[in-house]
C-alpha cells in the first residue's frame, strides 16, 4: 500500500528532513537563476477574465517551474506514497497548495479537490505526463478539469541554458547555477462544458501541440 509508510516513525522523519534540505537546494539555485520570459500576458488576461488557469507543462520541468511559479497559491497533484510526501513538503514551502492522489491511486479524489479549489478562485498546476509517463504524453485530466470548471488549460514550457539532465523517465531537466532559464507560455485552450470525448481528445491533442511548440520557442529565446 502506497501509505506503508506513514507507519515507520524512521520514514516521517526523513521525508520531512528531505524536504527541508531540498526546499533550501532549489531556493538557493532559484535564486542564481536569470530569467527571460514571454507570453506572461496570457495569465494576466485569464486573471481579468475572472477565471483561474490550470497551468500545463510536462513532468521534466518541475523544479523551474516550481521556483518560477512561487507564492501564487497554485494547487498541484501530489502523490500519496513517500516521494510524493516529500515533494509535498518542498512544493508548500513554496506557498504551493496540494491535493494528495495520482493517476494510479486516488487520481478521481485528487480531481474533484482541484475543482473546489478552482471554484475558491487558486490556480491550478499539471504536470501533464506525470507521474510515469509516457513521456511528453498528456494525460487527460487537464483537460476533463477545463470541460468540467469552465476554467482555461494554460500551457507552457521551460528550458535552461545549462543543465543536467537525469536518467530518468521524465529525462529531468535541473538547470546549472547561474545559468539563463527560458519560459514560454502559450495562449489558452478552453474546453466547452458539452465537449464529448472526440472533442476531448482532440483538445487533448492540441495541447500537446501547444508544448511542442513551446519548447521549440524557449530553446529559441536562448540563442
Amino acid at each position: 500500500m502506497a501509505s506503508d509508510w506513514r507507519a515507520s516513525r524512521r520514514k516521517r522523519i526523513e521525508a520531512k528532513l528531505i524536504a527541508s534540505v531540498g526546499y533550501r537546494a532549489v531556493a538557493l539555485l532559484g535564486s542564481t537563476l536569470t530569467w527571460r520570459t514571454e507570453g506572461l500576458e496570457h495569465l494576466d488576461a485569464i486573471a481579468a477574465s475572472g477565471r483561474q488557469p490550470i497551468m500545463a507543462f510536462w513532468h521534466g520541468r518541475i523544479l523551474p517551474a516550481t521556483y518560477f511559479f512561487r507564492r501564487r497559491g497554485i494547487v498541484v497533484i501530489t502523490s500519496e506514497n513517500f516521494d510524493g510526501e516529500w515533494i509535498a513538503g518542498i512544493i508548500e514551502r513554496f506557498g504551493y497548495g496540494t491535493a494528495r492522489g495520482s493517476t494510479s491511486r486516488g487520481g478521481l479524489r485528487a480531481l474533484l479537490q482541484l475543482t473546489r479549489d478552482l471554484a475558491a478562485g487558486k490556480p491550478a498546476g499539471f504536470t501533464l505526463d506525470g507521474p510515469r509517463g509516457p513521456l511528453q504524453v498528456a494525460q487527460p485530466g487537464a483537460v476533463w478539469l477545463a470541460k468540467t470548471t469552465g476554467h482555461p488549460i494554460l500551457p507552457f514550457h521551460l528550458e535552461a541554458s545549462a543543465h543536467w539532465t537525469m536518467r530518468s523517465w521524465d529525462r529531468t531537466q535541473i538547470p546549472r547555477p547561474f545559468s539563463t532559464v527560458a519560459l514560454a507560455v502559450g495562449a489558452p485552450i478552453g474546453v466547452p462544458a458539452d465537449a464529448d470525448e472526440a472533442a476531448q481528445e482532440r483538445a487533448r491533442q492540441e495541447l500537446e501541440a501547444a508544448l511542442a511548440a513551446l519548447q521549440r520557442r524557449a530553446s529559441a529565446m536562448l540563442v
